[in-house]
């Protein structure tokens, strides 16, 4: 159930928004196992001349960039897996935007169950939910 916010440099885009949306959906169930079903992605544009690396424009450097902000339930993933994720987003965004400046970041937040969910539920109460019926 993560919610996924992803900004790039460009204009807004329809189909590359698609585009994002299903491989990162794809990365994150693979990487951090993450059901697909209940994965939010939202995409925002920044045009290049205001977003800026060392300094100068993303548009003086001649190339894209992205910012990708998950938040997962905090002890659900490995260090190893988010390294992986990492990797494997970064690899992504290079397919998907063509060259990406080297400062492109992306930030997975482990948030508390207690302090997150959807549907008007915690995970924590999910969790616990799901405990009992299995007892």
């Amino acid at each position: 159930m993560p919610i996924i916010n992803v900004s790039v440099t460009g204009k807004p885009d329809a189909k590359l928004s698609a585009a994002i949306a299903k491989d990162i959906t794809e990365i994150t169930a693979t990487h951090l196992r993450k059901d697909p079903t209940i994965t939010a992605v939202a995409v925002s544009y920044i045009d290049p001349q205001h977003w800026f690396a060392g300094g100068k424009s993303l548009a003086e450097h001649g190339t894209s960039t992205f910012w990708l902000d998950i938040k997962v339930v905090d002890g659900t993933n490995t260090k190893l897996e988010l390294e992986a994720y990492l990797k494997a987003i970064f690899d992504a965004f290079g397919r998907l935007l063509g060259d990406v400046h080297e400062e492109s970041y992306a930030l997975v937040h482990e948030v508390p169950a207690a302090a997150y969910g959807f549907g008007g539920k915690s995970q924590e109460f999910r969790f616990i939910s799901g405990r009992l019926k299995a007892a």
